[in-house]
């Protein structure tokens, strides 16, 4: 019997089908040790979602090939629990179990189809507040084109996430401006930050979901002290250009 939650999403037990200065090499070493110890407690806890809808299907062979490398590129980073949600269809939303393999997950996602079906971004947004409710959780991603639901909502429930310091990074695929104008909110009200899904650009995406993994764990103060070109790049979304 699957569980459901009180939003509606199917919680089955397989998934069906932003200038920081450098640290020394010492610094960076110790505290990544640390983390890693840390993280082997499971202390980082995010949630990657997908829109599945079938506005995605021109493209969705290429964008679940750079989806995969992007979840395998999260458990390569540092230790941490993930979850998959992805909606499509006529009101269908799922969840997965959660799993600490990139590998595991990006299978999980290659399982996955594009239906007909009407966005469900707020659907998503409720289950991020219902999990961290049961037990914290340090970021939500969300990966996605369209937005066919009311702003106000999604930016009510992305507001209660900000406050409960569980960032939204969105990677929007595609140029909707509708749809932009509403997951920048989201994201400026959630204190994460909104990314172009570019096809063109794997490594990038890669890299930015490698440093929200890194952040997951360690927080802000792992990513200035690991100071890659991503993590530089995502400390500007989380502070606002504030050091």
């Amino acid at each position: 019997m699957k569980e459901r939650s009180k939003n509606n999403v199917l919680k089955p037990t397989t998934v069906k089908g932003g200038a920081v200065a450098k640290s020394s090499a010492s610094e960076i070493s110790a505290f990544l040790s640390q983390a890693k110890n840390a993280a082997n407690g499971a202390k980082g806890r995010v949630v990657l979602s997908l829109d599945a809808t079938m506005s995605r299907q021109p493209t969705w062979d290429m964008a679940c090939h750079i989806q995969g490398e992007m979840f395998k590129a999260v458990g390569k980073s540092t230790p941490l629990s993930m979850q998959l949600v992805y909606f499509r269809g006529n009101g269908e939303c799922r969840a997965s179990r959660w799993v600490r393999s990139g590998d595991e997950l990006a299978t999980m996602m290659s399982k996955i189809d594009c239906r007909a079906g009407h966005t469900q971004v707020n659907k998503v947004l409720k289950h991020a507040i219902d999990e961290n409710a049961n037990m914290p959780i340090n970021a939500l991603v969300y990966i996605g084109d369209a937005m066919e639901e009311n702003p106000d909502d999604l930016g009510h429930s992305a507001a209660k996430l900000g406050m409960h310091k569980v960032p939204v990074f969105v990677f929007q695929e595609g140029h909707n401006a509708m749809a932009e104008a509403t997951f920048k909110e989201v994201a400026r009200l959630s204190s994460g930050g909104w990314f172009r899904f570019d096809r063109n650009a794997p490594n990038v995406l890669k890299d930015l979901l490698s440093s929200i993994a890194v952040y997951a764990t360690g927080g802000i103060k792992a990513l200035q002290l690991r100071g890659a070109k991503s993590d530089r790049i995502l400390l500007e979304k989380l502070t606002g250009g504030r050091r």
